[in-house]
């Protein structure tokens, strides 16, 4: 399920409940360093800054985390998600209680830090396919619980959404081949069926299974673990089919590969590494005694 960085953050009411959660899991009962250390009356500001090269994501969690920390803390972002960014780059301004301006400040890290770092390595990867109409693809592979911020920190790094679940896409993979009773035919009879309004994508793991499911007309093929030779071979395959099924590299894409998947031709190439294996955007809260 594609959609652009406007449509694609998530609710409010839901990722309301995960930072209250979040804090919970923080700050407990009482912020104990801060009670003994900070006037409850000082006041103060600050700037979120990043300490390094990255893309931002999730802004919007900085003002819900404060919001829900203490609403006296004014928090005014200096960009705006998907924005690059270098070391010394400030992202966000906050001012108010110091107290509230401390205990918020992890929660609100955590989640920019790991929205920025998914966005940060998305961006590396589109930037490595520019030129080219391939699409640089998420995955289901997510933190539980985590997905839909996720996926939308993909969106702010140039990347797109694949599918969202296991209810928005048929996508028949190796296991189902040989989990059925039925021919590889029947289960697209059936989806078309049952579920007429949704995509249908399979699986294959060589050439003579995209032989065969070629004539299916499905909406997208996932090639697994294809080199870029057969990659090749298969886009030829399927323009000389004269089908509009869209072709997906998959499996052990890296920043090395992904290049040369994108100009054999496939429409797009799915990364799990985006969302499993992201590592953090450097950023710190510099602050000032108001």
């Amino acid at each position: 399920m594609g959609h652009d960085m406007e449509s694609g953050f998530p609710s409010e009411e839901w990722v309301g409940t995960l930072v209250r959660q979040a804090l919970a899991e923080d700050v407990g009962s009482r912020d104990v360093s801060t009670a003994i250390s900070v006037d409850p009356i000082a006041s103060g500001r600050g700037d979120l800054v990043s300490r390094d090269k990255g893309v931002v994501a999730g802004l919007p969690l900085l003002k819900m985390v404060y919001l829900q920390v203490d609403p006296a803390v004014s928090v005014e972002p200096v960009v705006t998600d998907g924005t690059p960014v270098g070391p010394g780059s400030v992202v966000a301004h906050l001012e108010g209680p110091v107290a509230s301006i401390l205990t918020g400040e992890r929660t609100a890290l955590n989640f920019l830090q790991n929205l920025g770092g998914i966005a940060s390595l998305t961006a590396m990867y589109v930037a490595e396919v520019a030129g080219t109409p391939c699409r640089v693809l998420d995955t289901r592979k997510t933190l539980p619980g985590y997905r839909s911020l996720a996926k939308y920190a993909v969106l702010c790094g140039g990347g797109h959404n694949h599918r969202m679940g296991l209810y928005d896409r048929v996508m028949l993979k190796d296991n189902h081949w040989t989990a059925a009773a039925v021919g590889i035919d029947e289960l697209v009879a059936r989806a078309r069926r049952d579920f007429p309004d949704l995509a249908i994508e399979i699986e294959v793991d060589t050439l003579d299974q995209l032989d065969q499911v070629l004539p299916l007309r499905v909406d997208w093929i996932l090639l697994d673990n294809f080199t870029v030779t057969d990659t090749t071979e298969a886009v030829t395959r399927r323009d000389s089919a004269s089908v509009e099924t869209l072709l997906e590299s998959s499996g052990n894409i890296t920043l090395e590969t992904i290049a040369g998947y994108a100009r054999a031709g496939v429409d797009g190439a799915s990364v799990g590494r985006l969302t499993h294996s992201a590592g953090a955007l450097d950023l710190g809260l510099d602050l000032e005694r108001g």
